[in-house]
């Protein structure tokens, strides 16, 4: 095509005169923007309403008011302050996630070039109406699903809908009405909104805008889809309800055994508040609300975006990461991969220097035959490819034919630079077309036939390219007339991303199956996820797919793990079909057609860099990075999150049981009362709280990617870690009530008493820290990497200690004697013993956990 043509088609088509704007705006009104809804995109006050309507902080801020109408105006602050900064916290994260979205959002928003009024005029993509003319060039983003009118060599990438990252072929529509056709495959007369034309123009008719379009289609699917609930949140609002009514009871029985016992109304009432409140578990959600705010904040480090924060709990439990190829295995860029000459010797491009000089011959050739700055990926392949010398230099292009529907390969002219003056001609193109212009005889088209063969079974899209020579003179009219020689087939494919091998080996040892979910073909399918890592082996077709019922299909899913030619729909019935097998599923992807299926999983991830705006809204993750290695670093992070919340909790629960039994025990033995309401406020909503903090600072355990997921059934809440806190709890209740017998026995005033009683209780609950820091170290490894979090609450807590101790008004506040020297020693060595047998039965409850996570993964 000469640069005269562009001029001919723009003359040509100023006799399109489009809508006129009145029309437009008509239209407009009547089917809306060319826009998707906003999904659950959400606004400041709507996130505040939906933390604050949350069950868990609902439950946070009635245990205030309750202390409030007590008149415990001091415990009721606390409890409102931690509540708020639960708020701030969620409200801030989720603000900037909103952020982040909307970004993004803008980043995709097309503009179009319409006709109207016999003008051509620049609009906005959200104002394209049905009916509208679109003008379609190079680089540009379709606005809306359009009839072609015309077609000049035009290429258009589809893999936002299709997931294949090689451009297909477009041709004018032949008549009045196209033939509905689905995105995909070549020569249809069809344009698809969102996808990007990377080669030729066109001139198109708007067919459909919004959500009648393919890409809206698919959003509007995912009005259906259910995510799936945070099962976390559920246990934790359980456990905590039963509880509270528990601790209710006690204190009521309590409360009445103590008016009958020892009389006094008043100091029954408070009897049995302060067993309320030892056993209210407040905590809890004050534990979760934190956990998962910071574990968001922590995600994002990893550049990995929070959505939805039953992600983070549910990244621990994954059994099946589902990932598309196109883009989220591969770069979604073409690369040439191999080089084959005519006489059938081979080279590897591995991105180094060029192998040889019939390397660089070909290499030279294919990138004249290429638009100089070009669109199309597998042109872009030929400019990426590291060359010793440029090979348009001295060089003016000046003719180019284009692709045919009948001849699909495209030859460039160039002109050398005097004194020569002479033609330089580049063509490439499919390997028969390219054949067919060399003229080559019958039996080297057979030997290239069977070389095209051999690099396509390895997944290789291949090209031929040929080249010649021109004196000084008139060019031919048709390319099939210029002088060609075949010089040899070049391999290309979209290359695997640096990380992925790697990710893929650490999910295989963390027992995560990775399975390759695409609209790729097999052959191609297969060669990547064999050179990812995975095994390759039984493929399944979508046309297969559809010919199975559901027991037959979860059947397929377990013998293999490459899913080729899927269609949207069949990607969500892959993940339902999984999710009814009781797996835990991630899917991961960055095209709209990704999105119901990114909805359904168990942890959508998406795309956040060449994400579409549907894939990203359906995912409960973004990466910002598009790196399939921080999905894997995202459910390392998500184990360490789970692991380190469920010694938070032990740690609540074993805390529990010394306060608790504080309260009673005094009562039924006719010990002084050494705990009060103020004492216990002091101890669960001061010292439990911020020594909580310590955990979610941990590092993760050595064998956190070394273990299978665990099972999606397993309750936070598990029968073993309440007995391992039961333990816990006993063992310290053992030892701050032999305290009490001690000082009892030495008749101490009941101040001092009550000083040395609280003393050792707060040593030992440091104690259940050391012994909750880790469920697979010994006690020496856990001291042997310190965390400042640690430090920094043993430091405060030792300052609460001498402060309340130590401090006149403080003594007078929490009614406690002086101690002694020898008072200190007493409760250190108690707080030392407590440890010392905690961590030797931790190792007996540390082996009864391993087997039976043995038995329970051979059972599943």
């Amino acid at each position: 095509m000469t640069r005269d043509d562009t001029a001919k088609d723009t003359a040509g088509d100023k006799a399109l005169t489009g809508l006129s704007s009145d029309e437009a705006l008509r239209r407009l009104a009547l089917d809306g923007p060319n826009e998707l809804p906003r999904g659950d995109h959400r606004t400041g006050p709507r996130i505040l309403f939906d933390v604050v309507k949350e069950p868990m902080l609902a439950l946070l801020l009635a245990s205030g008011a309750i202390y409030a109408v007590l008149g415990e105006t001091t415990d009721a602050a606390v409890l409102a302050g931690f509540a708020c900064l639960s708020v701030v916290i969620t409200l801030v994260q989720e603000l900037r996630s909103e952020r982040v979205l909307e970004a993004l959002r803008d980043l995709s928003s097309p503009r179009a070039l319409v006709i109207r009024d016999g003008a051509r005029q620049r609009i906005a993509g959200r104002e394209v109406v049905r009916g509208d003319i679109i003008v379609l060039a190079e680089g540009d983003r379709i606005p809306a699903d359009a009839r072609l009118l015309s077609a000049q060599d035009l290429q258009a990438d589809e893999s936002l809908l299709t997931g294949e990252a090689v451009a297909v072929r477009k041709v004018a529509a032949v008549g009045a009405e196209a033939q509905a056709g689905l995105p995909g495959g070549d020569d249809l007369p069809l344009v698809f909104s969102g996808t990007l034309v990377v080669r030729g123009k066109g001139i198109a008719e708007v067919m459909a805008t919004g959500a009648a379009t393919e890409i809206g289609k698919i959003g509007t699917t995912l009005v259906t889809v259910r995510t799936e609930p945070p099962r976390l949140y559920a246990q934790t609002r359980r456990i905590v309800l039963f509880l509270a009514v528990v601790g209710g009871l006690v204190s009521l029985l309590v409360g009445g055994l103590y008016v009958y016992f020892r009389g006094g109304w008043l100091d029954g009432l408070l009897a049995g508040i302060a067993i309320g409140m030892s056993m209210l578990p407040e905590e809890f959600p004050v534990v979760l609300a934190i956990f998962m705010a910071v574990g968001a904040w922590r995600l994002s480090k990893a550049r990995v975006l929070t959505r939805r924060a039953a992600a983070i709990e549910a990244l621990g439990a994954a059994t099946v990461l589902c990932t598309d190829k196109t883009g989220t295995l591969t770069l979604n860029r073409m690369a040439i991969r191999q080089v084959r000459l005519q006489d059938e010797t081979s080279f590897a491009a591995d991105g180094g220097a060029p192998p040889g000089p019939g390397f660089a011959t070909v290499i030279g050739y294919g990138l004249l035959a290429s638009d100089p700055q070009p669109f199309d990926p597998m042109e872009q392949a030929f400019h990426d490819v590291p060359k010793a010398v440029d090979p348009t230099a001295g060089l003016t292009l000046e003719r180019t034919y284009g692709l045919r529907t009948d001849l699909l390969a495209m030859s460039q002219v160039w002109r050398r630079d005097a004194p020569s003056r002479d033609w330089v001609v580049a063509t490439k193109g499919a390997p028969e077309a390219v054949a067919e212009l060399c003229h080559l005889s019958a039996d080297d088209r057979k030997a290239v036939a069977r070389a095209v063969d051999s690099m396509a079974a390895g997944g290789l899209r291949v090209l031929g390219v040929a080249g010649g020579t021109l004196s000084d003179g008139d060019l031919p009219e048709r390319p099939e007339d210029l002088p060609l020689t075949f010089l040899g087939l070049v391999g290309l494919a979209d290359p695997l991303r640096p990380s992925i091998a790697q990710a893929v080996a650490e999910c295989r040892r963390a027992g995560i199956r990775v399975k390759m979910i695409t609209g790729d073909y097999p052959v191609t399918a297969t060669a990547i996820a064999r050179e990812a890592g995975l095994d390759g082996r039984n493929p399944l077709t979508g046309r297969e797919l559809d010919s199975l019922d559901d027991a037959a299909l979860r059947q397929r899913l377990s013998e293999g793990d490459i899913f080729a030619r899927i269609m949207p729909e069949q990607k969500l019935r892959i993940v339902n079909a999984l999710k009814s097998s009781n797996e835990v599923v991630a899917m991961t992807g960055d095209g709209v057609n990704d999105a119901p299926a990114l909805k359904s999983a168990h942890i959508g991830i998406a795309m956040g860099g060449r994400g579409t705006d549907v894939a990203r809204e359906a995912s409960a993750l973004v990466l910002l990075d598009d790196d399939f290695g921080s999905i894997v670093r995202a459910v390392r992070l998500g184990r360490r999150i789970y692991d380190n919340l469920r010694k938070a909790v032990s740690f609540v629960f074993a805390v529990h049981l010394p306060i608790a039994g504080l309260a009673i025990l005094p009562l039924l033995f006719g010990f002084p009362i050494i705990l009060g309401p103020i004492h216990i406020a002091f101890l669960e909503m001061v010292i439990d709280p911020v020594c909580t903090l310590v955990f979610e600072a941990e590092d993760e355990e050595d064998d956190i990617m070394d273990r299978p997921p665990r099972h999606p059934d397993e309750r936070l809440f598990s029968a073993g870690l309440v007995t391992w806190s039961v333990t816990q709890g006993l063992v310290a209740l053992a030892a701050v009530i032999g305290m009490l017998v001690y000082g009892a026995q030495k008749a101490m005033p009941e101040e001092e008493l009550r000083a040395l009683v609280f003393f050792t209780l707060v040593i030992t609950i440091i104690a259940l820290i050391l012994v909750n820091r880790s469920f697979t170290s010994s006690l020496g490894a856990a001291l042997g990497r310190p965390k400042p979090a640690l430090l920094i609450v043993l430091a405060g807590v030792g300052g609460i200690l001498a402060t309340v101790v130590l401090w006149p008004v403080a003594q007078g506040v929490f009614r406690f004697g002086p101690l002694h020297g020898d008072d200190i020693v007493l409760t250190a060595a108690a707080g030392l013993a407590v440890l010392l047998v905690l961590e030797l039965l931790k190792g007996f409850w540390r082996g009864a956990r391993l087997t039976a996570a043995k038995v329970a993964t051979q059972a599943r």
